[in-house]
């Protein structure tokens, strides 16, 4: 009979098999009371669900102590509020057919096919979440059922849904034996839905929900196939948490890099130019070569030596890497030498024949450089290296190419070309977890520097039972155990999520969480002993024989065009002065103080500071609004007794009034050394105190 071991190493025994709702009530009628389900050795399962062997069970309740809700728990009422909606819709519109509907980040979806002549529109909404607060409020308890495959293909036909049946195929074929259903309610009296689950126990369960979009969509998202409409929704444990997701939601369209991008002249997008491919205008130039700046100063004092690479390589170097052909979903079609294209032309080989002969090499060409390492190698192996050379640390901000779908692109964020701050360091295996921390610290400065020290660290290990992964076993362990010894060193909880490393070593990502809450994954530190081995890398060792290096990729920022995405956002464009395009605007009141304000100007651009005047004809109250939509850090405001005294009127960004008087030089100091500092002093700090921080 089985032994149920929980998380605290508690061990309960039980007398016959005994389901999750009733391993939690062995425990207290309180937890029996919140339970939604459980993990059972690993898998999330229903509160229903039998155990019938040993096992360990981690109980899934809507909040834990601390008021949060877990992942596996959202997961269970998102799931579960996916199937309300759909019968909610199906009760307002009965000719609508059922497709697929799973949870999703934040909240889930249900594809749908709508009879054309009634199509669902916004307008809808009200009338479906009111049908789904009756579910919810009936209390009804999802129950589970299962039927041999046969047996439920034969169901599904009769009900004469080729979507389900479609899904139920695919679920045979993937070796289920038996196909599951739930019902709200009992079996056969009311609504049951194709599905593999967890649910929680009862609709009632549910919490607290919305019904957000509706979209276009395609069945298998194959264009050519049945056009589908997905209506998305969200689902949380209670209203109070889904009130701060809706206000997490307004923030973040005031703060939409594409919108602010396109205010603040930041970025272009150009259809002509294609999608996925950004034009950096000055400002946005200004923002990466900012950035840039500061990473290279950087590099420059832990060793690094910036090199530089072509955008394209020969398909053999791609193809000795692995990235051709393990990563080639991802690339841009090769470029075929003319001499061989015009040869396949003339014996009128098909598309068929050429992609055999790509991948056996038969056809030469090019690629756009999916990746920066290849090349870094080649530079790495042009010279003979003793172990006296290593670590040798090359850098480049290169710029690489990938194919993106179209609908997966998004602004700056999910781009085709974007440039890397990357860096592959050649070291022996006794200096790896040296150079790794040499890699943490500098992406804790980065973060610390720009205000995003709340992040969290994952380490993507290797899935053994998957054949993407290339090299042998013994390499793997030991890439794995310096990233696990380099996240331990952070000194705060990280993640191992088998599965997630790259075809050639596990990795560290690091994932930031902005201002209003949101997590972007950013920078990455991979470890890898595996190109130096496809590349026949080596050095001369203090024994005179030759070794092979391990070698380590990372980029901090990852790509400037995301990260800059995400900088948008996360300082809703009202970037650190340091950073900021424009630092300082100069309005002079009148026309009587136009020759003071280039004065002014000139002063500011002396000392390298980015400035303009506003010597329009505009109110001074114009100019200010002016300014503070472009984002500007700091407004002096200039008038005859300025003029008089040497004084600049200083208003900063944020703050509504201005905060006095002060002398332009002492500005211009303290100006500087905040540029200097990247804020760690600033103008506002050293004169004006109690005006608060800049916003």
């Amino acid at each position: 009979m089985p032994k149920i071991t929980l998380p605290d190493g508690a061990v309960l025994s039980f007398d016959e098999p005994i389901t999750v709702a009733d391993v939690a009530a062995s425990i207290g009628p309180r937890l029996a009371k919140a339970t939604l389900g459980a993990r059972v050795n690993g898998e999330l399962r229903d509160a229903g669900a039998t155990i019938a062997q040993d096992a360990t069970v981690e109980l899934v309740t809507a909040r834990d102590k601390a008021g949060r809700s877990s992942a596996d728990a959202l997961y269970l009422i998102r799931h579960s509020c996916a199937h309300v909606m759909a019968e909610a819709i199906q009760r307002l519109f009965p000719g609508v057919q059922l497709v697929y509907g799973p949870p999703v980040d934040n909240g889930f979806y249900y594809d749908l096919a709508v009879p054309p002549e009634r199509p669902l529109a916004a307008g809808d909404f009200s009338a479906i979440e009111q049908e789904m607060a009756a579910i919810i409020a009936a209390d009804r308890p999802f129950t589970r059922y299962e039927l041999p495959g046969a047996a439920g293909l034969t169901k599904l036909a009769q009900e004469g849904s080729k979507y389900k049946i479609d899904n139920a195929e695919r679920a045979i074929a993937g070796g289920s034996q038996t196909l599951s259903w739930y019902a709200t309610g009992a079996p056969g009296s009311g609504f049951e839905d194709l599905c593999q689950g967890p649910h929680v126990p009862s609709t009632g369960r549910i919490g607290a929900f919305k019904v957000m979009s509706i979209a276009a969509s395609y069945w298998h998202g194959d264009a050519a196939s049945d056009s589908l409409t997905r209506v998305y929704g969200t689902a949380w444990a209670d209203k109070e948490q889904l009130d701060a997701h809706l206000r997490q939601l307004e923030e973040a369209k005031l703060r939409d890099h594409r919108v602010l991008g396109k205010q603040l002249h930041l970025f272009v997008l150009d259809d002509l130019v294609g999608p996925g491919l950004v034009l950096w205008p000055p400002h946005g130039a200004i923002l990466r070569r900012e950035l840039e700046e500061f990473i290279r100063a950087e590099l420059t004092k832990q060793g690094y030596q910036q090199v530089y690479t072509p955008h394209i390589g020969k398909l053999d170097l791609y193809r000795t890497s692995g990235h051709f052909p393990y990563y080639q979903d991802s690339q841009y079609p090769p470029m075929i030498l003319h001499e061989q294209l015009q040869a396949l032309a003339t014996e009128g080989a098909s598309c068929a024949e050429l992609a055999n002969r790509l991948h056996s090499g038969a056809v030469e060409g090019y690629l756009l450089k999916p990746m920066n390492c290849p090349h870094h190698i080649r530079i790495y192996a042009s010279q003979q290296r003793s172990y006296r050379d290593l670590p040798v640390r090359l850098a480049e901000f290169g710029t690489v190419y990938r194919w993106e779908q179209s609908g997966e692109i998004n602004g700056m964020v999910r781009v085709r070309g974007f440039t890397q701050d990357d860096a592959h360091l050649f070291c022996r295996e006794d200096q790896a977890a040296a150079e790794m921390r040499g890699c943490l610290k500098l992406v804790r400065h980065i973060f610390d520097t720009l205000g995003m020290a709340d992040f969290r660290v994952r380490v993507g290990l290797r899935n053994p039972d998957s054949s993407k992964y290339v090299g042998v076993p013994e390499d793997w362990d030991r890439a794995e155990a310096v990233c696990r010894e380099g996240a331990a060193s952070l000194g705060r909880p990280f993640t191992e999520e088998p599965g997630e490393a790259a075809f050639y070593g596990p990795k560290i990502d690091f994932i930031v969480r902005d201002v209003i809450g949101r997590e972007w994954q950013l920078g990455t530190i991979q470890v890898d002993y595996n190109l130096p081995e496809r590349f026949d890398l080596g050095y001369i060792g203090a024994d005179n024989q030759w070794h092979r290096p391990v070698m380590i990729h990372r980029a901090p920022f990852g790509a400037f065009e995301r990260f800059v995405g995400v900088l948008i956002e996360h300082f809703s464009g009202s970037f650190p002065t340091w950073l900021a395009p424009e630092q300082v605007r100069v309005m002079p009141i009148s026309e009587k103080t136009t020759e003071y304000g280039a004065r002014v100007l000139e002063r500011l651009a002396a000392m390298g500071a980015r400035a303009q005047v506003d010597d329009s004809n505009n109110r001074i109250q114009a100019k200010v609004r002016a300014a503070a939509e472009a984002r500007v850090p700091y407004m002096l405001v200039v008038g005859p007794r300025d003029e008089e005294a040497e004084t600049v009127s200083v208003r900063a960004r944020g703050i509504r009034s201005d905060l006095g008087a002060i002398p332009l030089a002492a500005f211009l100091g303290s100006l500087a050394e905040e540029i200097r500092t990247r804020g760690a002093v600033t103008v506002l700090g050293h004169h004006f105190p109690g005006a608060g921080a800049e916003a």
